[in-house]
């Protein structure tokens, strides 16, 4: 079955899915299994509203901004504040487990950051978006976005190097 005429969907979900993924589990700061089901609500997101695809962006951007919309409608519907995901850091044992110690770490310092950088730093530096993509899909000044930038990896350098990364 071709999704929108031009690809299935099966290749959207295969391609994106585990950007997305990352997404969320960056936005809800580890928890897998809020993770998975946010991931999933966006692809079905994205499958109701194929229509309104007009490519603009790109297809992962797109569907950046439903996960982020996605996120920010959970929390609106939890009663959560979006605060409660914004909070200075709290050490979480269930956080992207790995053997690896530096991507424990870095997965730790990426906690300190506030939800807008974690957001800003995923969506460029780990995912590879633009700057101008980043601000659209946050809906935040391309100035805003590099401020969040240039914060996080200050705070990440700062983090890292305490632990003993970088000397």
């Amino acid at each position: 079955m071709f999704f929108g005429g031009k690809i299935s969907f099966e290749k959207v979900v295969r391609e994106h899915q585990a950007s997305v993924r990352r997404l969320m589990l960056t936005l809800t700061k580890g928890d897998d299994m809020l993770s998975d089901d946010l991931a999933q609500e966006v692809f079905i997101k994205a499958y109701m509203s194929w229509n309104t695809f007009r490519g603009m962006s790109s297809m992962k951007t797109w569907l950046f901004r439903i996960a982020y919309n996605v996120f920010y409608d959970y929390t609106r519907a939890t009663h959560t504040d979006i605060v409660a995901y914004d909070n200075e850091y709290e050490h979480e044992q269930h956080v992207y487990r790995d053997n690896s110690d530096k991507l424990f770490d870095i997965n730790n310092a990426m906690q300190m950051l506030s939800l807008s950088e974690r957001l800003c730093v995923t969506l460029a530096l780990i995912e590879g978006e633009k700057i101008k993509d980043v601000a659209r899909i946050t809906k935040m000044n391309e100035n805003t976005v590099k401020s969040h930038i240039k914060r996080g990896k200050e705070k990440l350098a700062t983090y890292l190097k305490k632990n003993g990364y970088g000397k």
